[in-house]
């Protein structure tokens, strides 16, 4: 791939910036469309009855959430190649933390899957009473968001290295990567918050993840439809 791009960046610039805008789509539908219809949030019985009631719906979420960890992987690619020309350990360490959240938000996944095995009607489950299973069943989902949040504290720290590079890479507009710092902190406080400090993280959410929903859309917007400026990564790279 190293040459292809060297041959053609712009190509694989707009590629991670159409793959951006899926990921952040996908997210909406499993977070927004999803989750939000399904779970009743205190109500492990009303959200047991709403998934048994809407079992392709909550299969779609999870489909949904994994192919957004599929995208993930090229996009963490293309941008390795195109921070590495502003410093390649940096670009490498972004990578890690990158491909570290990729890894626990898909292992993440398997508790969405439990309460489809909860509340599927399996014999194997008849020494539970329902209360039990739907108790079960809302505690899986609840492990979900911690389990997105870890992975979240890793994509924290590779924003704000990726805000940093994206700063000196004179081929990128500044005020994106302010944003994309920006967002990085953001989703560290969010789950910091939510690991150290429950009652604070109620409180935050959902206005901490708003800067970092804006800034990545504009960031995936401006390279789908700008990429790079190809001058000044001519100029870089000749440096």
């Amino acid at each position: 791939m190293n040459s292809s791009f060297e041959r053609s960046p712009q190509r694989y610039a707009r590629l991670a910036g159409v793959l951006y805008l899926a990921i952040i789509l996908l997210g909406l539908f499993g977070e927004v469309f999803v989750r939000g219809t399904l779970v009743a949030p205190g109500d492990a019985a009303a959200t047991a009855h709403n998934i048994s009631s809407s079992p392709l719906l909550w299969r779609a979420g999870i489909a949904g959430d994994l192919l957004m960890q599929v995208f993930d992987v090229p996009v963490i690619v293309i941008f390795y190649f195109l921070f590495r020309p502003v410093n390649e350990h940096l670009a490498l360490l972004a990578t890690l933390m990158n491909l570290v959240q990729t890894a626990v938000l898909a292992a993440n996944k398997l508790n969405m899957v439990v309460p489809l095995l909860l509340l599927n009607g399996g014999g194997y489950l008849n020494t539970f009473s329902p209360e039990q299973l739907y108790t079960l069943s809302y505690a899986a989902i609840d492990a979900h968001g911690f389990g997105f949040a870890i992975g979240l504290i890793f994509f924290g720290f590779a924003c704000l290295v990726q805000g940093y590079l994206m700063f000196h890479a004179s081929y990128f507009p500044k005020v994106l990567a302010v944003l994309l710092a920006i967002a990085g902190l953001c989703y560290l406080v969010n789950s910091f918050a939510l690991l150290l400090a429950p009652k604070l993280a109620t409180a935050l959410f959902p206005g901490v993840l708003i800067p970092p929903f804006i800034g990545e859309l504009l960031l995936a917007l401006w390279l789908t439809a700008r990429g790079i400026n190809m001058e000044q990564w001519k100029q870089r790279r000749t440096t």
